[in-house]
């Protein structure tokens, strides 16, 4: 396993310090706060580990309050909401500083069979012969400025292969849609928990630039804000995060400096493994 993979993964196994208290470390990919993917995995992470292991997670939804300092650990408070005959719900309360920088709720369901159908995967490339982000990074390296070297440039635990990328330096306007292939950079463990915590970490990836495309504008440009505001998650079938999955999304919204922009997991089968939805602040910064 790579050194950053496997620093992520100690991250989202978390340290147990009360019941239902949870503390977290952060990952810091150059941007000094906490990737709002990270504190997604944590988040799941400190609520499944008070659930039965023979309840895994069917959706999730979450609000991002406050940016996160990657310097300073992160405390997660579990509230034990419901336990039911075959649903689990807990709530979980990311804090840093005295100070709530995160709110999920995460409903679990026992395994049962019952009626099966889903949206057909769409055709496109896969993922072999397809450039790598940080390849696209590294080729135009001169036209990255250097306080974002660290940013952009550091390895990734999780890698990207965009079906259709764009040129963030010189962007023109396309249709709102957007295609990526995702896998860890690793072979992981036997932990089904594990790659539903990685599948929620890197669900955040793209989101906000999927909403940009059609405004022909990247979130490169030091006149926009971009932040994720809210974050919805359903898993639907078992999949693992150490082969392809492919993240087809696309945006039918944006106003009020809000995108909206919703997305499907595919496993190389074909098969829908999760959905996904997002709304993130697009906003022009007043001129200085």
């Amino acid at each position: 396993m790579s050194a950053v993979l496997d620093e992520l993964v100690n991250l989202l196994s978390l340290e147990r310090i009360e019941e239902n208290l949870f503390r977290g470390q952060s990952q810091d990919l150059g941007w000094g706060q906490v990737f709002g993917g990270q504190v997604l995995g944590q988040a799941l992470s400190a609520a499944a580990q008070t659930v039965p292991s023979d309840r895994p997670v069917h959706s999730l939804q979450a609000y991002f309050l406050r940016p996160g300092d990657a310097a300073r650990p992160i405390v997660y408070d579990v509230d034990r909401s419901r336990d039911g005959q075959s649903f689990t719900t807990r709530r979980v309360v990311a804090i840093q500083g005295g100070k709530p920088i995160f709110h999920l709720s995460a409903s679990f369901q026992t395994d049962e069979p019952g009626f099966e159908h889903q949206d057909t995967m769409p055709d496109v490339p896969g993922p072999e012969g397809l450039r790598s982000e940080l390849e696209m990074w590294t080729e135009h390296k001169d036209k990255i400025p250097r306080r974002m070297h660290a940013r952009v440039l550091s390895e990734r635990p999780i890698e990207l292969r965009a079906v259709d990328p764009m040129d963030v330096f010189n962007p023109t306007a396309t249709a709102p849609n957007h295609s990526i292939w995702v896998k860890a950079t690793s072979t992981l463990p036997d932990d089904p928990p594990l790659h539903r915590y990685l599948l929620a970490y890197c669900s955040d990836f793209s989101f906000i630039p999927t909403a940009l495309r059609p405004h022909g504008a990247s979130w490169v440009d030091p006149t926009l804000q971009v932040a994720s505001i809210d974050h919805a998650m359903w898993f639907h079938r078992p999949f693992r995060m150490d082969d392809w999955l492919l993240h087809v999304m696309e945006s039918p919204s944006a106003s009020g400096s809000r995108g909206f922009v919703r997305g499907r997991f595919y496993d190389r089968q074909g098969r829908l493994v999760a959905s996904t939805a997002q709304e993130g602040l697009m906003r022009r910064r007043p001129p200085a």
